[in-house]
């Protein structure tokens, strides 16, 4: 709701022909958006093209992690309705995590959904959310100790716990300053009774190695690094801030 990003790629060559991103300063509703996003279409000769794949990323809180052995798709909104603002009028689905027997339900942004089907035809769509664990999965492949991965966006981060390669927890926290953001982290790793000496904690997304927030985890727990760049799909991006959106192409 506070911006989009577009990334177009040639999938023979695994390079990027055009990446750019349009952020809001403040949220956007969801018909406001949808105008925005027309807007843009309408005048980014990038856009308009024949495009062998098309693949569309929602980015929200309205998104919950389920079990596959206590899912059924009948139930989708009571595992929403507890943890976020839905209305009897929402539109929910599922992604399958892989290989982790989990269910991500969230609430798509319909109207988005529909323009891009509109203006393209069939496409595929996921949750941000779905994008990120699959990948941190498969980077951390062949791990047996504990690993906390931690993307850190401009407002807010996801945190993302592993134990032996398989996910034990997932959450996206908002912040406001460089206490809130170690609080969060630190409280986590507590609930989960992990250790700050031994948990190996890699940071990506908005931080360096040199700003207040990796600083200040730095401070608290002992084994912290910034994800490298070897790591991403495509590797002519300098740093790791577009993680999921360039990991999410297959």
């Amino acid at each position: 709701m506070n911006g989009f990003s577009f990334l177009i790629i040639d999938l023979f060559t695994r390079t990027v022909n055009s990446f750019f991103k349009r952020n809001f300063d403040s949220k956007k509703t969801a018909k406001a958006l949808l105008e925005i996003l027309i807007h843009e279409f309408e005048n980014n000769e990038s856009l308009n093209h024949n495009f062998t794949k098309i693949q569309v990323i929602h980015d929200n809180e309205m998104q919950s992690l389920v079990p596959s052995a206590l899912f059924e798709e009948s139930n989708l909104s009571d595992y929403l309705k507890y943890n976020t603002k839905i209305f009897k009028t929402d539109f929910i689905t599922y992604d399958v995590i892989n290989n982790q027997d989990i269910i991500l339900a969230y609430v798509p942004f319909v109207n988005i959904n529909n323009f891009i089907y509109e203006r393209y035809g069939s496409f595929e769509y996921k949750h941000n959310s779905t994008a990120l664990i699959e990948k941190i999965l498969q980077i951390n492949s062949n791990k047996n100790d504990n690993n906390l991965f931690v993307n850190v966006n401009t407002s807010y981060f996801e945190l993302v716990v592993l134990k032996s390669n398989s996910l034990v927890f997932y959450n996206r926290f908002e912040y406001s300053n460089k206490e809130d953001f170690i609080y969060f982290i630190l409280f986590t790793i507590e609930q989960l009774d992990l250790n700050v000496q031994k948990i190996n904690s890699t940071f990506f997304g908005s931080i360096s190695s040199d700003d207040e927030l990796f600083l200040i985890a730095y401070k608290y727990i002992r084994n912290v690094s910034i994800l490298s760049t070897k790591k991403m799909n495509y590797l002519n991006e300098e740093n790791t801030r577009n993680f999921t959106i360039l990991n999410s192409v297959k």
